[in-house]
């Protein structure tokens, strides 16, 4: 299998093998495989769980009450217990990580995607390996993604990943409650449009139709990340080897095959958002490049009108003033307006800051 950038997802159970500590050993031996991993090119995000274990941890595991706020402090104590874990492990094997906490609203709005987008795409390009947690600390019921499963899915769609690594308790999915029927196999592979009904009653349900938080959330995860363009292998964390041996192409756990590509879920999540009243109107350099797979620079750009800002779909206009285009843009009217014309690396030189070379990057764009 040969994979360029990579998610893997590690829960709570994983981090503590079972425990309520975190557990060390167990850590650094999943460190050891990522860093490999790492050291053969691939990039690689890791959405890991374990604050709140961390966080009890540190406190000496009290009793208290399951109200958010309480949540919220574990989160806020354990976080820094999780993130000084990881640094000190990873340094062993002369790696660096990063700490990225997100919530539901950060996917939702398109100014916050793009900032959550290019922040992940910075530390990739130098080398970091990014952690990634729900920000337990600040979200709610109504914000919160409410599972880190759920959380890599949506990640997976943000960054095009190639593949989502869904480490659990068990060796993957199978066709019954493993726990309760013996009979119970293990399901190799789901290649079907959509997962079928009887894969997903034995991942199992609550009572108001809601996931467990088990198995069953998982596969909400996969259904979410294939339909993105990411293929998803769900496997036992506690495995000999186990991030190795699927990065070798070795049969193991449940794979479930991408059903579209990360272009196409691009294309539909440009085609279906809103369209703000601005556009923009590029020369014929410009026009030409992005035939052939370019993006689009300020030195391009001949004129942006109408209403914008940073994250929305514009209009891209060609000399004629013929719509050829829409895309994500990366700067507002007011922006644009001042660098119009320039080189990329006279952007910040202009506005004392920059979000990037491209105005609108090809792969945030459709041509029409």
């Amino acid at each position: 299998m040969d994979f360029k950038r990579i998610i893997i997802k590690l829960g709570t159970s994983t981090l503590t093998a079972g425990s309520q500590f975190l557990s060390r050993p167990h850590m650094i031996e999943l460190v050891r495989q990522i860093s490999l991993v790492h050291k053969l090119g691939c990039e690689v995000i890791i959405v890991s769980s374990g604050a709140i274990a961390a966080g009890r941890e540190t406190l000496g595991f009290p009793e208290f009450s399951k109200h958010i706020p309480v949540r919220q402090m574990l989160s806020a104590v354990g976080q820094t217990t999780l993130m000084d874990v990881y640094t000190k492990l990873f340094h062993l094997y002369d790696k660096k990580v990063a700490q990225i906490l997100l919530t539901r609203s950060d996917f939702n709005d398109r100014n916050r995607y793009l900032n959550a987008r290019n922040t992940i795409e910075a530390l990739l390009n130098q080398g970091v390996i990014p952690i990634i947690n729900e920000n337990d600390t600040v979200a709610t019921e109504e914000i919160c993604v409410g599972d880190n499963d759920n959380l890599s899915a949506m990640v997976s769609n943000l960054v095009d990943a190639d593949l989502l690594i869904l480490l659990t308790n068990q060796k993957g999915l199978y066709t019954k409650d493993p726990n309760t029927n013996k009979d119970a196999k293990l399901v190799k592979i789901i290649k079907e449009h959509d997962i079928p009904h009887h894969i997903w009653h034995a991942a199992g349900k609550s009572k108001d139709g809601l996931g467990t938080g088990g198995m069953f959330t998982k596969l909400q995860a996969a259904d979410l990340a294939r339909r993105s363009g990411t293929s998803v292998i769900i496997a036992a964390g506690n495995e000999k080897d186990i991030i190795l041996e699927i990065i070798n192409g070795k049969e193991i756990g449940t794979l479930l095959t991408s059903v579209s590509s990360s272009v196409e879920s691009k294309k539909r999540y440009l085609l279906t958002g809103i369209r703000s009243s601005g556009y923009i109107v590029i020369d014929n350099g410009a026009e030409n490049a992005i035939y052939k797979g370019g993006s689009i620079l300020p030195v391009g750009i001949i004129n942006a009108s109408g209403t914008f800002v940073r994250g929305d779909v514009v209009r891209i206009n060609n000399p004629d003033d013929k719509e050829i285009a829409i895309g994500i843009i990366n700067y507002s009217l007011e922006q644009i307006n001042k660098i119009t014309g320039l080189h990329s690396e006279n952007i910040e030189n202009v506005l004392g800051y920059s979000y990037g070379d491209e105005v609108i990057h090809h792969n945030n764009m459709i041509i029409l």
